[in-house]
């Protein structure tokens, strides 16, 4: 059973001990992009450091749909926070590679350049920028390797789906930010509809071993074990000396 109050508290002292360790008076700088994971980590961020600790930054490529749901979080968390759209960088890059990209990289580019903008955004202001990433999505590589998936600590990366909103619902999130349908913000469609499988039996394969449907079973035993390399650290030859 999990004890969404007890993993919440020690949660918010592990991050305070991150800081006490890594930057006693550095900010924590949060990607918002208005879904529950950065809403979530957010929000632990701001009880475990205090709102004037903590820096959102919204990052639109253009026009974004759901940035009302990005705005709500800072305003509801009172936190400081920029926006910065990456339109312009997104589109320079592109534009000056002398070739088509591939879709894959299409859809990994703004991921990276958030990312690079993140950081730049830390080293100005005294940061530590937080990794958003829950144990599902990682666990079948739904993130982009140097984009979402890095960070300076990651206070979510071992909770599922279903923790993570039992975690938001106990600190009084608005529910339009726990219970969000995750899309990819690409093609309009859910993340669940492009994994073929949802994310409730994900989180129980996950945590018990437990799934009925054996093809769905085969899939996400193959996009784990093809994606753990971005969970690994980058293989580094070792001479013998």
């Amino acid at each position: 059973m999990f004890n969404a109050e007890k993993v919440k508290n020690e949660c918010v002292q592990w991050i305070r001990d991150f800081f006490e360790e890594n930057g006693k008076d550095c900010n924590a700088v949060v990607g918002i992009s208005g879904g529950k994971d950065s809403s979530i980590v957010a929000a632990l961020c701001v009880e475990a450091l205090g709102k004037d600790r903590v820096i959102g930054v919204l990052m639109p490529c253009g026009e974004q749909a759901d940035i009302d749901m990005a705005k709500l979080l800072v305003n509801t968390l009172g936190i400081k926070h920029y926006i910065i759209n990456i339109k312009d960088a997104v589109d320079g890059i592109t534009n000056s590679i002398p070739f088509e990209l591939s879709t894959q990289s299409k859809t990994n580019l703004p991921p990276r350049i958030r990312m690079s903008t993140l950081y730049a955004v830390s080293q100005s202001h005294n940061g530590r920028v937080a990794n958003t990433c829950n144990l599902s999505e990682d666990w079948v590589g739904y993130s982009t390797r140097y984009g979402d998936s890095v960070g300076d600590f990651s206070p979510c990366s071992n909770l599922t789906v279903d923790e993570m909103k039992q975690i938001g619902r106990l600190i009084g999130l608005p529910s339009e930010l726990v219970d969000k349908v995750p899309t990819d913000g690409l093609c309009g469609k859910t993340d669940e509809d492009n994994l073929g499988f949802t994310y409730a039996e994900l989180d129980r394969y996950i945590r018990t071993g437990e799934i009925e449907d054996a093809e769905k079973k085969a899939k996400i035993d193959r996009l784990h074990r093809i994606n753990l390399f971005k969970l690994q650290l980058m293989p580094a030859f070792v001479p013998k000396l």
